[in-house]
């Protein structure tokens, strides 16, 4: 198997479990990241509509993990390049700036700055087999 693989595997993993967390236990995910006790019910909602979002991705990760080198493996790699910049960055500022922050904050920051290392790797080496 092509470590691409790998990645979109590990990706499936760890943005479905996320995803699985956050549509039962969204609550406690929300407690874990931003170390917030009691969201609020929008929170909540928002939380678990973020879930279902994760669980879609990481499905889309699984069935494309051995289909190496087609336009939609292509075309995810970037999706989830932008996906893993964007929680970065969401997520950092939320710790640095707005002073929010769990256990798990940090720890998920530097996890989502390999993932994006990892994707723009990939991307890099497409761009320069083409």
């Amino acid at each position: 198997m092509r470590s691409q693989g790998k990645l979109f595997i590990a990706t499936a993993l760890i943005e479905g479990c996320t995803g699985l967390s956050l549509v039962s236990l969204p609550a406690l995910v929300i407690w874990l990241l931003l170390g917030v006790e009691k969201p609020s019910p929008e929170a909540l909602i928002v939380g678990r509509v973020s879930g279902a979002s994760l669980l879609a991705i990481g499905v889309a990760c699984w069935l494309a993990h051995s289909d190496c080198g087609s336009r939609s493996q292509y075309g995810l790699l970037w999706g989830m390049l932008i996906y893993n910049v964007g929680a970065c960055v969401v997520l950092a500022f939320a710790g640095a700036m707005m002073r929010m922050s769990g256990v798990a904050l940090w720890p998920t920051v530097v996890l989502h700055a390999v993932l994006t290392i990892w994707c723009a790797a990939y991307l890099r080496g497409s761009a320069a087999n083409k």
